[in-house]
């Protein structure tokens, strides 16, 4: 089976960046592909797309050197095993707020005997390779979303969950779970603390850390905070703020 690049550079105790997208298109997954990002992410929870659509972008990144991964919109089985089967090799559940949460994630990201996910790889056999079954298990990565109170409060419990890769920062969420306004960046004194604390959480529990950043100059500090995934901003961003940068400076 192909090898999971960011397993492998977690395993080396590397960070990874993350690119996403939010678009359905196909021709800018694969532009956002060949950019240099260790992983890119179709967002099937805010984005505007559909499983039909997250199937051609999954293909279009399956020819670039990104591994393809997947923001489900919940934590529900089927359409979690479905985007497995589409070739998707990293998984993200938003909104888990307790250990039984994480491991009914983790089961439906694995096959019996240890988890419950149903067998029909699909396109994950064009990507992975033939003997996608017997590795998948090993090589596919899962992620919980951190965005609720009670999943702070629970995080250790969350982080301990057998199986699971690690957990992913949604701020903006977050912040709204501690009572101030969405912020990718937010410098309320409660938000801070508790994004330093999943960072240090999670390297205390072995486990990989991710969270969504507002900028480059963002997630590169959130690297040297200790978080192991970054993503620094989505394709819709990313797109306005060079079309705005474009504009301004042909107006002089």
């Amino acid at each position: 089976m192909r090898r999971n690049e960011i397993k492998a550079a977690w395993a080396e105790g590397r960070g990874v960046v993350n690119g996403w997208l939010g678009m359905p298109c196909a021709y800018a997954a694969e532009v956002v592909g060949h950019a240099g990002f260790d992983a890119v992410t179709v967002d099937l929870q805010h984005g505007m797309i559909g499983f039909d659509q997250a199937i051609a972008m999954l293909q279009a990144l399956s020819a670039t050197p990104a591994q393809p991964f997947a923001r489900v919109s919940t934590n529900d089985g089927p359409q979690i095993m479905r985007l497995l089967d589409a070739g998707a090799y990293g998984l993200i559940c938003p909104m888990i707020s307790t250990a039984e949460q994480a491991r009914a994630l983790v089961a439906a990201c694995r096959y019996p005997p240890v988890g419950n996910r149903s067998f029909g790889p699909a396109r994950g056999l064009l990507y992975g390779g033939t003997d996608y079954f017997a590795h998948a298990n090993d090589q596919i990565v899962t992620m919980a979303m951190i965005e609720t109170a009670e999943g702070m409060e629970n995080l250790d419990a969350i982080l301990a969950v057998e199986g699971l890769d690690g957990v992913y920062v949604g701020p903006n969420d977050l912040c709204l779970a501690l009572g101030v306004a969405p912020a990718a960046e937010s410098d309320e004194p409660a938000v801070v603390k508790a994004i330093a604390a999943i960072a240090d959480r999670a390297r205390a529990a072995g486990k990989a850390a991710g969270i969504f950043c507002s900028s480059g100059a963002a997630a590169a500090e959130r690297l040297r905070q200790g978080y192991t995934m970054v993503t620094p901003g989505n394709d819709a961003g990313l797109l306005g703020l060079a079309a705005r940068q474009a504009v301004a400076a042909a107006r002089g």
